[in-house]
């Protein structure tokens, strides 16, 4: 009985230790991108990094469908429905109903295309957009023109809004995160 014991808790920390050898293993485990087909398809549409997509999902909803927030943001990414209404009128898109936002492939795309028009607003900037994705166009808009923040990391404390700036702060831990764990085998595997 003893014998069995030892053996099974040599086993135990060897497997253990090979976890811990392999840490981007453990990584990936910590760090999961779920939906990996519809963030590529999508960020491959409105020429995004799928990173930045999986990073504000990982943000707004942890990959959880069917998320509604207590402001009324639907689904993983966390669209407003007055935001998709606006999002389906300037992008051409087909008209969706509110449960249909709740579908991962309608909210991605809805979701992405909305980042790529705000990249395309503040000129490229990833940190002005992801604001904006939190805080309203409107918001990030006022702080850029009466210069209260200037859109760079090194003054994120400059955002009013604390949630905002935690927001950016987490959206870009992610994303650094999953370029990290994730580029080698996304460049290398089919899309």
């Amino acid at each position: 009985m003893f014998r069995k014991k030892r053996v099974f808790a040599v086993l135990l920390i060897a497997f253990v230790g090979m976890l811990f050898a392999n840490s981007t293993f453990v990584a990936k485990k910590l760090y999961p991108i779920y939906y990996q087909q519809e963030i590529r398809d999508s960020a491959a549409n409105y020429e995004l990094d799928p990173f930045l997509i999986a990073a504000i999902i990982r943000v707004e909803s942890n990959y959880k469908t069917g998320q509604q927030s207590k402001k009324g943001a639907i689904g993983m990414m966390q669209i407003m429905p007055d935001t998709a209404q606006w999002i389906v009128e300037a992008g051409g898109h087909p008209k969706h109903t509110l449960d249909e936002l709740h579908d991962v492939g309608v909210n991605i795309n809805l979701g992405s295309w909305y980042v790529s028009w705000l990249l395309k607003h503040y000129d490229g900037s990833l940190l002005y957009a992801t604001a904006a994705y939190n805080a309203g166009q409107g918001n990030v808009d006022k702080w850029k023109d009466a210069g209260t923040w200037d859109g760079t990391l090194e003054n994120i404390k400059d955002i009013p809004f604390g949630e905002t700036r935690h927001y950016v702060q987490r959206v870009l831990y992610y994303w650094k995160k999953y370029h990290k764990l994730y580029a080698d085998e996304w460049s290398s595997s089919p899309k």
